[in-house]
């Protein structure tokens, strides 16, 4: 597996998610903002494209401003005010990540998860927390809606299950996979349609 995390995000990529994936993350420029973490973010982007092997390492925007990943290479961004992070999986269909750094209130637990997601993955033996979870369908959302699985559906309603020990994510009768990593105040989620 490659990764090209520096040594400042002393995580790496979530356990499981298999060979050929590629990461880069990126300190966000002070003042933190939009613009700042929309660089670092195509920085990082740039480079996972790298370590996968790409000679384009343009990531432009779609209309909607979405990133658009070259031909084959399957991509997805995302940031928090200090940090981006960008994954690249050749000949995947779609990727989808998501970083969170922010605490997810009870409130908006109860408002993104359902019941049943709460009473069982909220301290599942995965030690899920509500943040880890946000970020679980936001990265799900990303790589299903780049499909056109999802419609104008919102990521909230998209419902998190352990499958054995694999959490996924499903919307009507479209699976994917999500698996998440969390630490040091950064929730990171990363769902992967092959």
């Amino acid at each position: 597996m490659g990764t090209g995390v520096p040594v400042a995000v002393a995580w790496g990529l979530p356990a499981g998610v298999g060979p050929q994936v590629w990461a880069d993350s990126r300190p966000v420029a002070h003042p933190y903002g939009p613009a700042q973490q929309s660089a670092a973010g195509r920085r990082a982007a740039a480079e996972a494209l790298a370590s996968a092997g790409s000679a384009d390492r343009t990531v432009p925007r779609e209309a909607d401003g979405r990133p658009r990943f070259p031909g084959g290479f399957a991509g997805s961004i995302s940031h928090t005010e200090r940090w981006a992070v960008a994954v690249v999986v050749p000949g995947a269909d779609a990727v989808g990540v998501d970083i969170e750094s922010g605490v997810v209130s009870a409130r908006m637990a109860r408002f993104v998860l359902s019941e049943r997601e709460r009473r069982t993955l909220l301290g599942s033996p995965g030690g899920y927390t509500a943040r880890d979870l946000f970020a679980a369908k936001e990265a799900a959302f990303k790589a299903m809606s780049s499909t056109g699985a999802l419609g104008d559906l919102m990521f909230w309603r998209i419902e998190l299950r352990l499958e054995g020990a694999a959490l996924t994510a499903r919307y009507r009768c479209e699976l994917t996979p999500v698996w998440v990593r969390s630490e040091a105040g950064l929730s990171f989620a990363l769902a992967i349609r092959r």
